[in-house]
């Protein structure tokens, strides 16, 4: 699917993955819609693009469908948004509180259902944009601990673990209405998140890192995004995208 003068939706958009696909998108020509509950940092990349800010909080359906309003006609949405907290199950103070672990799983895998939901509900009345009946393209950000989670991650794999999964039967629900669904799996990539783990599990992941030794960049994943949008035959799978990377257990 050719994505110029396309609408298309960014969640997370503010910083990292989503704001290098954003700018990635504009450039290819897309009209894009960037989506973030912090709204100043969003707004400052939309001004850099030429595209529309939106706060939005990915898990209340309220505010998708406000933020929905003011994105119409969208092609692809692009599920960035997401938070990664660490914590043991049992630590020195004992088991860890049930609300963190649903916090990580109500935005990282509720959000993204809830914004693909609602997202394809619009999408699947627009025409057809191509031969194939293609109508859209949604794509989810899994990550690598979906697969091989560390420890602390046990919150975190799981929402991620969640998104993989949803991968496949998404896109046969969608199918027939011409959506596409897939889901990329980055490993450590070089953004704000990746800022908040420790400098020893920093260090330990890129050590781990075949070729090459170093966390991805936020532009590589948003070409891969690109490229997803682009290859009409990509549907329904997961694409790991870490350098060959194997994550330990810490």
């Amino acid at each position: 699917m050719d994505i110029k003068n396309l609408g298309v939706i960014v969640t997370g958009a503010g910083s990292g993955m989503g704001a290098a696909t954003a700018r990635c998108l504009a450039g290819a020509g897309a009209k894009v819609a960037l989506w973030d509950m912090n709204l100043t940092a969003v707004e400052s990349v939309a001004a850099e693009i030429g595209g529309v800010a939106v706060q939005c909080d990915v898990t209340s359906e309220d505010s998708v469908k406000a933020a929905l309003a003011r994105s119409p006609g969208a092609r692809a949405l692009i599920n960035c948004a997401g938070i990664l907290i660490v914590k043991r199950i049992v630590g020195k103070e004992g088991p860890a509180d049930l609300a963190h672990f649903m916090k990580v799983i109500t935005v990282n895998l509720v959000g993204t259902y809830n914004t693909m939901r609602l997202v394809a509900g619009e999408m699947a009345k627009l025409d057809p944009v191509n031969d194939d009946g293609s109508r859209g393209v949604i794509i989810n950000t899994a990550s690598i601990a979906g697969f091989e989670g560390q420890i602390g991650q046990v919150a975190y794999s799981a929402s991620k673990g969640g998104v993989l999964g949803m991968t496949l039967p998404a896109a046969r629900d969608l199918g027939k209405l011409g959506i596409r669904v897939m889901a990329v799996a980055p490993g450590g990539v070089q953004t704000p998140m990746i800022e908040g783990v420790s400098q020893e599990l920093q260090d330990s992941i890129e050590a781990a890192i075949p070729h090459p030794s170093r966390f991805g960049k936020p532009e590589e994943f948003a070409k891969l995004v690109l490229h997803i949008i682009d290859n009409d035959y990509l549907n329904g799978t997961s694409i790991r995208m870490d350098g060959a990377t194997r994550l330990a257990a810490k």
